[in-house]
């Protein structure tokens, strides 16, 4: 027998997250019906770009063309070095036909060709994103991993910034049945190891199994290798179904996240790498929810996805006995309309900028899984200082923050803790504020979680929204796992009440919370139809709701700010993305005005917005800015009503042509400010890990 445990720095940290037996490494052959690929010529090494280099950490092969494109084909496009990571063969039944077992007269299963096929549409996917040309050709060699396994490299020839990664562990071959002998088993500890599913044609020779810490070494071995400075995964949070308690999206999805997690931790610490960006992406559940992208990008998503299934049937030109494609994919492309939308589910705030009475500016954001905090000093010729990373490791990406009556800023975001056992999983909200007015900021604070454990929800929580009253106490507003909301108000003497409900149902997303210019709060939360609020008829009295606003579907992301008598909500507009808004006043019935259109960013993800101006990502997945839009305050209203009743009144749409594009991409959400002088300022953390800011003229 002959073994591949090579027990490096990686592996010897990690053997306290999973006690587990040395992975068992056999020396049969992978079964293949084509010959080993073999190079010709010299090696084409992997390209990491300096500027900026992504990595998205899978679990299936189309995980990426459902859920993370668009922004997969911009990074391309923008010729970032990009790299994909599959941790499962993506085996299923083994059967590469619509129905699979259930259909008729389906071939015999065969697992190894499956997976192959699946792993040739993928090429093809990635070689047209990148060249146009689907039979683009890649090289295919195998490389060590620091689990002790070997993993499968292709390089694309024509652009070798573009790499994918092949693990080939077993798939739990179902969404939510539970499969001992899968990444949830391994996670939950239900087995000691995971064994490799190698497909037909794979240059890797000899099967492998890995324990739960090398699979994280495995991971944390690729993140140091391509040194990404941003990082995408699937949600490892999704929630489960109210009704059925199964999980709301497939259980491989969920812990190649988790895993991943647990890998980005250990490479956060590790020396010499570049700062680095999380972002990670709603799964399945995106398909009931109204669409967020354009007809241009939906179909070029839905494109990409044909050319992975191999839906012309075209005549065998990636010459595999296995098939060109996915073939059970090929009957239904655009899956449960998950070809038609994008959703992030972290990172998704606006407020992470604020301005000082001098005239300065300070950023907050999330590099390396720490809060990062940036300051420019003031005057026309201010400069940004370098991220500083506060003490405190596991904070989700994406960060709120509020201005307390004094000054002080206070910061507010998830942070996850991952532990030695499944059990150990958690996530709580915390904050940290200023001492004194732009001075340094105090240990993380927790407020812990309404959650009473991550097994009934997967810890499916929302990110904070920070109401600060007249008296300078703070509210917390959370949408929990059971999809209503949830609050934490600070007590007279600091010290904080218990989280307790506030009611609501089926909501998703992040809650919005703003006051009006007479002192009332009001909240937002999104549902798959239209939107709730919950308002007070004076300032300081108790919040009531939810109250529909029968305002129509919008694609999740909400952000309110005080507008003459009320508070404007924006929004996107679904099969479109252009922004739209709306005027809520309180009193003794909240008041809705018309919707209008504020103009055709036609991209997704929040708006943020001041007196000044709009920003927004474009269908191009730049920054687009626009002058703020006159909007009249006394347009006519009507009464808050049920989201089932007859639309609201469209307003006139304004200019399509008013909106900037900048030229970089990035992630999570732009912030937008005004400064002491009235300047209007925007900021953005790009893919390179850097912040990006300017004035908006």
């Amino acid at each position: 027998m002959t073994s591949f445990r090579r027990r490096g720095p990686i592996a010897i940290l990690l053997v306290a997250i999973a006690a587990g037996t040395a992975a068992v490494v056999g020396t049969e052959a992978a079964t293949s019906s084509a010959p080993t690929v073999t190079v010709n010529g010299p090696i084409v090494q992997p390209v990491r770009t300096v500027r900026q280099s992504v990595m998205q950490i899978l679990a299936h092969e189309d995980d990426d063309l459902y859920f993370m494109n668009p922004d997969v084909s911009q990074a391309i496009a923008s010729h970032s070095s990009v790299t994909s990571v599959y941790l499962t063969a993506g085996e299923a039944d083994g059967i590469n036909m619509a129905g699979g077992r259930g259909a008729r007269n389906h071939p015999p299963a065969d697992k190894a060709k499956y997976a192959e096929a699946r792993q040739n549409g993928i090429r093809a996917a990635y070689a047209e994103m990148a060249t146009g040309n689907r039979s683009s050709p890649w090289q295919r060699t195998t490389m060590p991993t620091a689990g002790g396994g070997t993993a499968e490299l292709d390089v694309l020839k024509a652009r070798p910034q573009l790499s994918l990664v092949w693990v080939q562990l077993h798939e739990a071959g179902s969404v939510a049945g539970y499969r001992p002998h899968s990444l949830h088993g391994l996670w939950d500890g239900t087995v000691q190891t995971l064994g490799s599913q190698l497909s037909a044609g794979t240059p890797v020779e000899r099967r492998f199994s890995y324990t739960r810490a090398e699979v994280v070494s495995t991971i944390a071995g690729l993140l140091e290798r391509f040194q990404p400075t941003s990082v995408r995964l699937l949600d490892p949070t999704p929630g489960r179904n109210e009704k059925t308690g199964n999980l709301l999206d497939h259980q491989d999805h969920m812990y190649a996240a988790r895993f991943a997690q647990a890998a980005l931790a250990h490479y956060a610490t590790s020396k010499n790498h570049p700062h680095f960006t999380v972002q990670n992406y709603l799964g399945y559940f995106t398909g009931r929810l109204g669409h967020s992208l354009d007809p241009a990008n939906a179909a070029a998503k839905l494109r990409t996805v044909e050319t992975y299934a191999w839906k012309d049937h075209a005549d065998n030109y990636c010459k595999s006995a296995s098939g060109c494609g996915d073939r059970k994919v090929a009957a239904h492309p655009s899956g449960h309309d998950w070809t038609q939308s994008i959703r992030y589910t972290r990172g998704e705030s606006t407020s992470w900028m604020q301005p000082g009475a001098d005239g300065s500016l300070s950023a907050f954001g999330v590099l390396d899984q720490r809060l990062a905090v940036w300051h420019r000093s003031p005057g026309a010729a201010g400069t940004w200082s370098e991220p500083e990373l506060k003490p405190g490791a596991g904070i989700d990406p994406g960060v709120s923050t509020v201005k307390l009556p004094d000054g002080r800023i206070a910061v507010f975001g998830t942070r996850t803790t991952i532990g030695s056992t499944a059990a150990d999983y958690r996530r709580d909200v915390v904050l940290t504020v200023q001492k004194t007015p732009g001075g340094r900021f105090g240990d993380w604070q927790s407020l812990g979680s309404p959650e009473l454990a991550d097994h009934f929800g997967t810890s499916d929580i929302s990110a904070p929204a920070v109401a600060v009253g007249r008296d300078g106490r703070l509210t917390v507003y959370l949408r929990n796992s059971a999809f209503g909301l949830s609050a934490r108000t600070q007590q007279a003497d600091g010290d904080w009440a218990k989280w307790h409900s506030i009611g609501g149902k089926g909501l998703h997303g992040d809650p919005a919370v703003a006051t009006d210019k007479s002192g009332r709060r009001f909240v937002f939360a999104a549902t798959p139809r239209s939107v709730a609020v919950w308002t007070q008829q004076a300032p300081g009295a108790a919040l009531k709701g939810p109250v529909p606003t029968g305002l129509p579907t919008t694609t999740l992301p909400l952000t309110a700010r005080a507008d003459d008598e009320g508070v404007r909500l924006y929004f996107r507009k679904t099969d479109s993305g252009n922004v739209r808004t709306a005027l809520v006043t309180a009193g003794a019935t909240p008041t809705v005005s018309p919707v209008t259109e504020a103009g055709g960013a036609a991209g997704f993800g929040p708006v943020s917005t001041t007196g000044k101006a709009l920003a927004a990502r474009t269908g191009s997945g730049h920054l687009g800015t626009a002058p703020f839009p006159k909007l009249s305050a006394s347009s006519p209203s009507s009464q808050l009503r049920s989201s089932r009743g007859d639309p609201i009144e469209q307003g006139k749409p304004h200019s399509t042509d008013i909106w900037t594009q900048d030229s970089y991409l990035f992630a999570g959400a732009p912030a937008l400010v005004t400064d002491s002088a009235g300047t209007a300022s925007v900021a953005a953390i790009g893919l390179d890990g850097k912040l990006h800011w300017n004035r908006v003229h």
